[in-house]
């Protein structure tokens, strides 16, 4: 069994750590906790991690988000992996800052990365992980909050929930969506 898991954010220095590139930086857990490491090659950073028998080819666009999609698109192609077995993980405005939720679809929600991936794959109905970053920030300051790195007391919580990710990424491919969004949904991160 394989499956392609997307990290979603953009490359360069300046958006290092960011909220928006929270999806970078749980695909950089992953794959450190499965002692492998990524290598540049075509629209992305690529990894392939190895854990019970399956194969997780694992991806960062280098695309920029919003252009998503055609690295999503290209490494599904090429390895040949089915719709329902890709995973992409992205920051949510739209959740508070102590929550996960895994999904087997829906709207982009106006997010730029989700965007670009419907428009790729001609659906919206595949597996993403929402990340909430929450919504503090005043009027009109949105993208220089997903723009900015996490403030110090927010760190713990990030923390924990990338670590929570990272199982599961596992259980997803262990036990199937339905059961992993039962039993990770209804889960709230102490702040």
């Amino acid at each position: 069994m394989k499956y392609l898991i997307a990290g979603l954010g953009n490359i360069g220095q300046e958006y290092r750590h960011t909220r928006h590139n929270i999806g970078f930086d749980v695909v950089d857990a992953f794959v450190a906790k499965h002692n492998s490491s990524f290598d540049n090659d075509r629209l992305a950073e690529v990894a392939e991690c190895k854990w019970k028998g399956k194969t997780f080819i694992v991806i960062k666009p280098t695309t920029y988000m919003n252009l998503s999609g055609r690295a999503v698109k290209y490494w599904m192609d090429k390895e040949k992996i089915a719709l329902e077995n890709l995973l992409v993980i992205m920051d949510e405005l739209a959740l508070p800052l102590d929550v996960l939720r895994l999904r087997p679809g829906g709207s982009d929600a106006g997010h730029n990365g989700l965007k670009s991936i419907q428009e790729s794959l001609g659906t919206n109905q595949y597996p993403r992980l929402r990340f909430g970053i929450g919504n503090d920030y005043a009027k009109g300051r949105q993208a220089d909050f997903v723009l900015g790195k996490w403030k110090p007391t927010e760190v713990a919580v990030v923390q924990q929930k990338i670590n929570a990710c990272c199982d599961i990424i596992e259980s997803f491919a262990g036990i199937g969506l339905a059961r992993t969004m039962n039993e990770y949904n209804k889960m709230t991160f102490p702040l």
